[in-house]
């Protein structure tokens, strides 16, 4: 069977990179990514830039390691077959105000890495290849025209990140190739806005965004992704609609609504808090896989191993505020939820059994409430929705505002919510990257 053709939409904090790992780690067999294209969120676009490079900086180190330790048995020669394109995108939202995550990530997105472990940080030679053509691409200084070495294991793109997008699913087999987005949705909605026939001929769109049950992270209704650009959210869930106009954002925009008419729909399958909280990476079983790596002299083990072990302390810092503040005992053991990661798992184990999902759900997302911003919004009535001759010759079903129960209105989600290994799902993701 053909790799699974991949575009991962990221902003490269700690989650983020072990998304990319564990895509990367695959077997040629299984995935060939086509492009990391960056977007704000977690932190700023140019950080997002600096943790890629330094991503494929280290591992260039590591498989250096493990053939000459002999260790090469298998993980990472995907590259070696094809190296994936990296493009830089969106440095702030559609329309809101940048909210970064960088509270929770650091202000480097890893931690803080970069100064504790300066020698896994290359320099920037790289950066005067990337430059920012729209203003909707973050600006990238130049640096001294330092050649790109022929070993590097990605290749550059000067084009904002949506049209690569776009150029990537242009040039492959119409519905081959599935784009995962794990940051806020923005490089997308700009992608899907330029050129929505061509946005549509994705295979898949798997996100992780949003809550549907759970609270939110950054408010009570809201999670950080779908916060940081409600309105890009709202836009590409309206492509899910038989009518996308029906659940476009209200008000005035930047960008061009869609066509009234689209060749089909956009098959988006989401990952909200709701499942992916429950897929837990355990410090104690962190340690016991890698820590003889580290001692061995692992570059990947040992530089991941920082800002992870930051985020477990900062896990430890939320779970201690939580029960009283200071003076709580230190916890022994922390878990951190691996979000990103599961979007990377699914595609990756798909056709494995266990994988539950609510189709076409009608999910909305709320773009301009004041106190509900990002909220993933359904309808909780138990009402049945109307048939189409029950609507027949009207605009709208009797008692109901904004067509909710009308057979041709609303969304069409696929939700994930349930997976075939919850508990087993962090040991196997840190032996497929480290192992």
């Amino acid at each position: 069977m053909a790799p699974e053709k991949i575009i991962i939409d990221t902003d490269p904090g700690v989650d983020d990179i072990l998304a990319l790992l564990l895509a990367l780690s695959a077997s040629p067999e299984e995935i060939e990514l086509l492009l990391i294209s960056l977007t704000f969120g977690n932190i700023d676009v140019e950080n997002c830039l600096r943790n890629t490079v330094s991503l494929f900086h280290v591992l260039e180190k590591e498989i250096l390691w493990r053939k000459r330790t002999g260790r090469l048995q298998r993980g990472y020669d995907s590259l070696q077959r094809h190296k994936p394109v990296v493009a830089v995108g969106a440095h702030r939202p559609l329309e809101d105000q940048v909210l970064m995550g960088d509270y929770f990530h650091g202000i480097d997105g890893l931690g803080g890495v970069h100064t504790k472990a300066p020698h896994f940080t290359p320099t920037e030679i790289w950066r005067h290849l990337f430059h920012s053509p729209s203003a909707d691409s973050a600006p990238i200084p130049p640096d001294s025209p330092t050649p790109l070495p022929q070993e590097a294991l990605f290749t550059p793109s000067s084009s904002p990140a949506h049209l690569e997008i776009l150029e990537q699913l242009k040039s492959h087999p119409p519905h081959t190739v599935t784009i995962i987005a794990v940051g806020p949705l923005t490089n997308l909605a700009l992608a899907a806005a330029h050129d929505p026939e061509t946005f549509l001929l994705a295979k898949e769109v798997v996100i992780m965004s949003g809550t549907i049950d759970l609270e939110g992270n950054v408010t009570p209704m809201a999670e950080f992704n779908a916060y940081a650009d409600a309105v890009a959210a709202a836009r590409i869930f309206a492509l899910t609609s038989p009518e996308p106009q029906r659940t476009m954002p209200p008000g005035q925009s930047s960008l061009a609504s869609y066509p009234s008419t689209l060749s089909k729909r956009l098959n988006l399958t989401i990952f909200p808090l709701d499942i992916t909280t429950m897929h837990l990476l355990n410090e104690s079983e962190f340690d016991k896989l890698t820590a003889p790596l580290r001692e061995e002299g692992s570059p990947l083990a040992q530089w991941a191993s920082v800002f992870i072990h930051a985020t477990f302390r900062k896990m430890e810092s939320l779970y201690v505020a939580a029960a009283g503040g200071e003076g709580v005992k230190r916890i022994q053991d922390v878990d951190i939820s691996l979000h990103d990661p599961l979007c990377v798992w699914y595609v990756l184990t798909r056709l494995v059994s266990g994988w539950k999902a609510v189709e076409d759900r009608d999910i909305r997302v709320d773009a301009t409430g004041q106190w509900t911003r990002g909220m993933y919004v359904v309808d909780r009535r138990t009402r049945k929705k109307a048939t189409e001759e029950e609507v027949k010759g009207l605009e709208e079903v009797k008692g109901d505002c904004d067509g909710w129960l009308h057979p041709r209105w609303g969304n069409r989600v696929r939700q994930m919510v349930e997976s075939p290994d919850r508990d087993g799902f962090g040991r196997a993701m840190i032996q497929r990257i480290f192992l």
